[in-house]
């Protein structure tokens, strides 16, 4: 059932359908939108902020046709009784599958700007995006089938295909370790020889490794019209991941880089790539050239830094869906950091492990400079309390749980 804060929602200032993810509920509340926050999941996070206008709990992440025909059903409910279609956003590649499945039924519902087919279709799996980015003549690292490896001397990469139902799937639980997206290998004999990468191959894809650490590694983020023009955007650049190398971001900066903008812009309007977008490179510390490594067609985590260093592409795209304003300027800041301290300090200490970081250097990093965290808000710390009563109730069920068994099996001995 659609619930919604009537105070805070009006006909004069609509509301966002929000995909949930509660960074975004924020960087959303930064900009002053109402956001009806919809999940999964009924104890999501995004449920108690002080930005969330109004929930909408949908069916199980595996029943894909039930998800699709609720999140329909409520853009009917709002359009009833809001008068007019509402903006749709979303972070998450699950999502985006879903609306790209059906894009003419979602335009019908929603506000929301899509890729043309092919190029919906080319970015959504890793292996379709190889042959849809050499078809455009991107700069694509050196793909590698898995007959070839053995006799592939240098180092490789290893990610998965998709990302649809990632953080349940068998190859994440069997394959990748903690938060790592990739592998790398010595060299194309030593994937090979490793029997789970075997089994999981054709959920794989192959490539050679370019040379460089995580400050290697930036980002080009953007929101583009219908035509495929850009019409804001940002430069992102990861200072650390973890796991080191392979992993999510921990700890992340803007930065202003005339020569990154350019090149960025250029392949998005190749392409062309249309609504919110995010385009990840890696630059070869011997050559200098620019790896793309992936892109994106959806919000993402970045949107909150953005947004604390006055770029906030949320309210770009909803004022473009709302009324086709355009931003005049594109200036932002640099100043505030993102991290996500958990995953931060697990980086540190897997770098600290390899002698690269030592806790004083760590604990500089981030008090020399204002952060945003990704898990806590002093104006909003209503979801980092829910986070931290799941966490800790997970726990328990599975100590208690553990309990349960040494206790059955102490009777069954004693029988």
């Amino acid at each position: 059932m659609l619930e919604i804060n009537c105070q805070s929602v009006t006909s004069e200032r609509l509301p966002v359908f929000l995909l949930a993810a509660h960074s975004l509920l924020r960087t959303l509340g930064m900009a002053g939108i109402p956001a009806i926050a919809a999940s999964t999941y009924a104890d999501d996070p995004a449920f108690v902020s002080r930005y969330c206008s109004g929930r909408f709990i949908l069916p199980r992440r595996a029943e894909t046709s039930a998800v699709t025909a609720a999140l329909l059903d409520a853009g009917d409910q709002l359009v009833t009784l809001l008068g007019r279609r509402v903006p749709l956003m979303y972070a998450e590649d699950y999502f985006l599958e879903l609306v790209c499945a059906h894009p003419d039924r979602f335009r019908e519902k929603f506000l929301l700007v899509l890729n043309d087919p092919e190029v919906s279709a080319g970015l959504l799996k890793k292996d379709h995006f190889e042959v849809f980015a050499r078809k455009l003549d991107l700069p694509l690292p050196r793909s590698l089938v898995w007959g070839e490896l053995c006799n592939f001397e240098g180092v490789v990469l290893a990610k998965p295909c998709s990302k649809f139902n990632w953080y349940h799937s068998p190859l994440r639980a069997q394959l990748f370790r903690g938060n790592a997206k990739a592998l790398i290998f010595e060299n194309g004999r030593a994937a090979a020889s490793q029997p789970l990468v075997e089994s999981f191959h054709d959920q794989l894809t192959f490539q050679e490794y370019i040379p460089g650490g995580d400050r290697q590694i930036w980002s080009f983020h953007g929101f583009s019209d219908e035509e495929g023009m850009v019409i804001a955007s940002f430069v992102g650049r990861k200072l650390r991941t973890s796991p080191p190398l392979l992993g999510e971001s921990s700890f992340t900066e803007l930065v202003h880089d005339e020569e990154l903008v350019d090149f960025g812009r250029r392949l998005a309007e190749r392409v062309p790539l249309k609504g919110p977008f995010k385009m990840d490179f890696k630059t070869d510390t011997q050559s200098g050239k620019h790896f793309l490594l992936e892109v994106n067609a959806r919000f993402s985590i970045w949107q909150c830094l953005g947004a604390a260093n006055g770029i906030n592409l949320m309210q770009v795209a909803y004022e473009y869906l709302m009324t086709g304003k355009r931003p005049l300027e594109q200036r932002y800041r640099t100043g505030t950091r993102w991290i996500s301290l958990p995953l931060d300090f697990r980086a540190y200490r897997e770098l600290a492990a390899r002698r690269e970081l030592s806790f004083a250097g760590w604990l500089s990093s981030i008090i020399s400079a204002r952060t945003v965290h990704h898990h806590f808000a002093w104006n909003d710390p209503a979801p980092f309390v829910r986070t931290c009563v799941s966490w800790l109730a997970r726990k328990s069920h599975r100590l208690l749980e553990r309990v349960k068994n040494k206790v059955r099996g102490w009777h069954s001995m004693a029988s």
